[in-house]
């Protein structure tokens, strides 16, 4: 066990050293994206016996490198549409970076590469535009009795305004924490270029935490370096629902909003639609504009609250019109329970739009469906 490791430091150690070496002289890359947007990756190795590339890349399909003779492991993949690609690689049974590309990401606890195919129309990059302002921000929950850690968005005109702004709040999924929109899902970059480019209102854009048992997201609160949690306590037991307008009230006093549901809105993925959901059903008057993105419906018999009574609550909901949008991919392993919330919906003439993707569970769809869903908010 210890030669393997040992041999396995020694690989690792000569590839970083070597690549380095090799591109600084201008002789190696990686991630390329070519000309026809296929994507080529590029790894200096000689000790390794194989290197398997993983993730969307290739569609989540395992495909083994090729070596040539000077150690170099390759492979391009078929031409791709536009989007944002995460990746890793298998060398010799033991999953690894690509030492040669120094984007990676953090998704829940695993380490990615990334890599973005667009043209300059694209609305993952950042492209000359006014860009926003982002804050990682404190505020004091008196629920939680906790500083509980916020991501805002300011439009690039708020700071030379006096204006007021409508407000969108954005809910991350399982697993995920208050970073999650601005990393993972592209928001920034998404909403400088629609702002820029007229499809989108400006405004302000809210992620909190919804892991109520946590006060911000794996190290940066106090309990340190924490190992990420798919499974944190309170993140769906109607205590995030309860704790929400601390959220609406802290947001509304420290920045200039439009304090009327017309100017709020809310949406989420997964666990973040099941909050959305909710919210809007205890809170009708509260959003003008919900998105479900891949929304939980079901989770269980959940005694709390604001679990209780969906049917006059949704009545309630109706009598205020929001506007409601769902999404779902074919392939999400949700879509059943999406496809018996909206037989419920239709039961009571609950007036909403639909859009069903390609695709399952993945953050490509929900960057596609924020892109969509915040075209229409607040016009």
């Amino acid at each position: 066990m210890k030669k393997h490791i040992f041999g396995l430091l020694l690989l690792f150690c000569g590839s970083l050293s070597a690549q380095q070496s090799l591109q600084s002289n201008g002789e190696l890359q990686t991630a390329i994206v070519n000309a026809d947007h296929s994507v080529s990756i590029n790894v200096f190795a000689p000790m390794a016996q194989q290197i398997i590339l993983n993730g969307e890349l290739t569609a989540n399909q395992p495909q083994p490198m090729v070596r040539d003779t000077d150690g170099i492991w390759s492979y391009t993949t078929a031409p791709l549409i536009s989007d944002l690609y995460l990746y890793w690689l298998d060398i010799d049974g033991v999953r690894a970076l690509d030492p040669g590309n120094s984007y990676v990401i953090r998704d829940i606890s695993f380490l990615y590469n990334y890599v973005i195919v667009e043209d300059n129309s694209g609305l993952y990059g950042t492209r000359s535009v006014p860009h926003g302002t982002v804050e990682s921000i404190w505020y004091h929950s008196d629920k939680t009795n906790m500083e509980r850690r916020l991501t805002v968005y300011l439009p690039a005109e708020y700071e030379q305004s006096r204006g007021k702004y409508p407000v969108l709040y954005l809910l991350h999924g399982s697993g995920g924490d208050e970073q999650a929109w601005i990393e993972l899902g592209r928001a920034v970059q998404i909403l400088d270029n629609l702002i820029a480019q007229g499809k989108a209102e400006p405004m302000i854009v809210v992620m909190p935490n919804g892991n109520m048992s946590e006060d911000a997201a794996p190290g940066y609160g106090c309990k340190g370096l924490v190992r990420p949690n798919i499974l944190a306590e309170h993140r769906m037991d109607g205590f995030f629902e309860e704790c929400f307008p601390e959220i609406i009230h802290y947001t509304d006093t420290h920045y200039r909003t439009l304090r009327n549901s017309d100017s709020r809105a809310v949406a989420g993925l997964s666990m973040g639609g099941y909050h959305s959901y909710w919210l809007s059903l205890n809170y009708p008057d509260m959003f003008g504009a919900v998105g479900l993105f891949s929304a939980v419906y079901h989770h269980g018999d959940m005694p709390q609250a604001v679990y209780q009574n969906e049917m006059e609550k949704l009545g309630d909901l109706q009598k205020h019109k929001p506007l409601y949008r769902i999404y779902i991919g074919n392939e999400d392993f949700l879509y059943m329970q999406n496809v018996e919330q909206r037989q419920l919906l239709d039961a009571l003439q609950f007036p909403y739009t639909y859009t069903e993707s390609t695709g399952g569970h993945q953050w490509t769809n929900w960057r596609h469906y924020l892109v969509d869903f915040v075209t229409y908010l607040f016009k």
